[in-house]
C-alpha cells in the first residue's frame, strides 16, 4: 500500500496540478529519502530549474519528465508504505513526517509525507538510462493496462510455478502494480481461491483472473483508490474503494453475492480475503 490504483490516483492529480512550471528549489528533511544521487545538495541542485513536463507510472513507481532549455532528466518516487505526495501552499504547517518539500512559483510546493520512511525519491540526470539508477524498474512485469499483459503472457509468467497464486500476483516480476488489496480483489471476482497452485490453474481460469485484474483496478481508480490508513491523494482527499470491496479487510463480514462470512488466512506472512462459497475454483489441469 499504496497500490497501481493509488498511485495512478497521484499521478494525475501530479498532472493536473504541476505540469509546466519550474521547480524554483527544494529541501531535504530527511536525508535517507534520497536515493540518488547520494549528496542531498546534488539532488536539490539537479532537479531545481527544471519544470516537469509529464509524469509517468511503471508499477508504483512514478517518474516526472524533467525538461529546461538546456537538458532533460528524471525524478523518480517509489510512495512505498505510508507515502504521501501532497500540493500544498508553502504557508501550509509542516506535517512531523515531512521528508522532502519541492518549491514551485506562487507559493507552491510539492511535499514527500512519509511516516514510515521507506519511501524514496531519485534524480536520474539528462543522458543516463532510468533503470541504471532506478534499478527496481528493470525487474518490472508488464503493466495490467499495456497491450503486453495478454492471457498469453500471464499464462506464461504462472505456468510450472508450484507457489499459491495470491503469493505469485505480489510478485512485481508477475504482474507490476499489483498488491494485497487488488490480488484478494481480483482472485475474487475470477472465483480462485488464494491458495490455489499456480501449475494447477487452466488456461479458462488465468484469463477470468486477468480480466478480473483489470476490471478491479479500473474500479478503484475510478474510486480515487482506497484508503486504509494512510493514502491521500494529491490534494489530500481519501480514496473511496473500500466502501466497495469484495473481500479485502472484511473478515466475518457477509459476502456481497452469497452472504456467506468472508474468511482471512495468512499465506507467506500476508493476510488473503476470500469468500469460500463463490471462489471454489481449485483448478485442475487437464
Amino acid at each position: 500500500m499504496p497500490e497501481l490504483p493509488e498511485v495512478e490516483t497521484v499521478r494525475r492529480g501530479l498532472n493536473q496540478l504541476t505540469l509546466n512550471q519550474e521547480i524554483t528549489g527544494g529541501d531535504v528533511l530527511l536525508d535517507r529519502t534520497i536515493a540518488y544521487p547520494f549528496s542531498v545538495g546534488e539532488f536539490v541542485d539537479g532537479i531545481k530549474k527544471n519544470a516537469i513536463a509529464t509524469w509517468h507510472r511503471r508499477g508504483k513507481y512514478l517518474l516526472a519528465e524533467l525538461s529546461s532549455p538546456s537538458s532533460t532528466g528524471w525524478l523518480g518516487v517509489h510512495l512505498r508504505m505510508t507515502g504521501q505526495l501532497l500540493w500544498l501552499h508553502r504557508d501550509e504547517p509542516l506535517h512531523k513526517h515531512t521528508r522532502v518539500r519541492l518549491f514551485f512559483g506562487e507559493q507552491q510546493e510539492l511535499r514527500f509525507v512519509d511516516q514510515r520512511t521507506f519511501g524514496k525519491m531519485w534524480w536520474v540526470p539528462p543522458g543516463v538510462a532510468v533503470e541504471s539508477i532506478m534499478t527496481g524498474l528493470a525487474t518490472l512485469a508488464a503493466d495490467p493496462f499495456s497491450p503486453e499483459f495478454t492471457v498469453e503472457y500471464l499464462a506464461l509468467k504462472l505456468q510450472n510455478r508450484r507457489r499459491p497464486i495470491k503469493t505469485a500476483l505480489l510478485d512485481q516480476s508477475v504482474v507490476a502494480g499489483l498488491g494485497n488489496i487488488y490480488a484478494d480483489e481480483a482472485l475474487f471476482k475470477s472465483g480462485i481461491l488464494p491458495e490455489t497452485l499456480c501449475i494447477d490453474l487452466q488456461l479458462k481460469q488465468i484469463e477470468r483472473l486477468r480480466t478480473a485484474i483489470i476490471q478491479v483496478l479500473e474500479t478503484s481508480i475510478e474510486a480515487g483508490g482506497t484508503t486504509f490508513s494512510n493514502f491521500l491523494s494529491v490534494k489530500g482527499v481519501n480514496g473511496n474503494y473500500g466502501g466497495v470491496a469484495w473481500v479485502y479487510n472484511r473478515a466475518g463480514d457477509p459476502c456481497r453475492v452469497c452472504d456467506t462470512p468472508i474468511m482471512r488466512i495468512r499465506l507467506a506472512g500476508r493476510s488473503s480475503h476470500f469468500c469460500p462459497q463463490c471462489q471454489t475454483v481449485r483448478g485442475v489441469r487437464s
